[in-house]
């Protein structure tokens, strides 16, 4: 490669690539792998191939002005795709916190601005290093920082709401369009636009997640504790007085004893499986690293067990009465990654 092109690769891809960096060294539980980080990184290269693909259809069949179409209809597109992708990993239970929201927000859209860079630096490598700056700088910082946004509204709105309604995806996807549509309105005054990206979107991020820090050691504790107390009352048969209770025991009636049976032994179990992801990211603010040993895989064996007895419907409302919360979903995946070594 030459020097001229090796410089203007560089200033097109560190920035990002280097916030992403910092941005996960803030997360001091390790919420994120590593092999998950450049999966997610990968993933937002992929999906800016599929938008220039699908950008580059819409142009020839829809002739529209270029000028008009990569002010609205390209935002919408490639924030829209940005947004799918999360959308996933939010009903999957891949998020859990606002931080690991927001570094997988980011790191899909640093992929993505770095596959478009790749891109640009093919047709246009002969660029002037003003062009590269900006890119590298404001256009993809802005890419991270508005699926960044997206993510972190996502799970504002979702975290409130029991129901996965998609409806609650929408005010973070509109914010997004509206950061990457605002962005391509300023042609005229890149450097400007890049200064002010720049400056603003690090910024939010950085103040969410030292705040984020603080407020999941609090739910960590106290989430750790209404466990604790949750379990000792499953262990000596103590649920009558509460919904959960009153729910298995009409179960009980209507579905018959083996049948709640498993109901109760799964309910146990994701309690105390739940119980040690929490010990698991306690100890991880300190440093300590706990393995999950073969008891505990073993356990998790058998409440996937009991989830394919149980049934998808059953297992839906088994979930609803029983107050599991996303973060409880998403704090069995965290073991069941671990187990797995991931």
């Amino acid at each position: 490669m030459q020097p001229e092109l090796l410089n203007k690769a560089l200033i097109a891809f560190l920035p990002v690539l280097l916030l992403v960096a910092v941005l996960y060294r803030l997360d001091s539980h390790r919420l994120l792998s590593p092999r998950f980080m450049v999966t997610t990184f990968l993933v937002g290269a992929a999906i800016a191939v599929c938008a220039a693909f699908l950008n580059a259809y819409l142009i020839d069949r829809a002739q529209v002005e270029f000028t008009y179409f990569t002010r609205y209809a390209a935002p919408l597109i490639e924030e829209s795709l940005k947004a799918a992708f999360l959308v996933y990993l939010f009903r999957s239970n891949r998020i859990g916190f606002l931080i690991d929201a927001g570094i997988i927000g980011f790191t899909v859209g640093a992929g993505f601005s770095l596959a478009e860079n790749v891109f640009y630096l093919h047709q246009v490598s002969e660029a002037h290093y003003g062009i590269w700056l900006v890119r590298g700088f404001g256009t993809s910082i802005m890419h991270g920082g508005a699926t960044a946004l997206f993510a972190i509204v996502a799970e504002v709105l979702t975290e409130r709401h029991r129901k996965m309604s998609l409806l609650l995806y929408l005010p973070g996807l509109v914010l997004a369009f509206l950061l990457h549509s605002v962005f391509n309105h300023f042609p005229v005054s890149p450097v400007l636009s890049t200064v002010v990206t720049l400056l603003i979107l690090p910024t939010i991020l950085f103040i969410v997640f030292e705040r984020n820090e603080v407020t999941i050691h609090r739910f960590l504790e106290l989430d750790y504790e209404a466990h604790r107390r949750l379990l000792n009352q499953l262990r000596n048969g103590e649920l009558s007085g509460c919904e959960a209770g009153r729910f298995l025991n009409d179960m009980k009636e209507r579905l018959g004893a083996p049948v709640v049976a498993e109901m109760i032994e799964y309910f146990q179990l994701h309690t105390e499986l739940t119980l040690n992801a929490e010990r698991i990211l306690l100890a991880r603010e300190e440093n300590i690293a706990l393995e999950v040993g073969e008891e505990i895989q073993e356990k998790l064996r058998r409440m996937h067990e009991l989830e394919s007895h149980i049934g998808r419907a059953g297992l839906v409302t088994l979930r609803q009465y029983l107050d599991f919360s996303a973060k409880d979903m998403w704090e069995i995946h965290l073991l069941d990654s671990v187990a797995a070594g991931h």
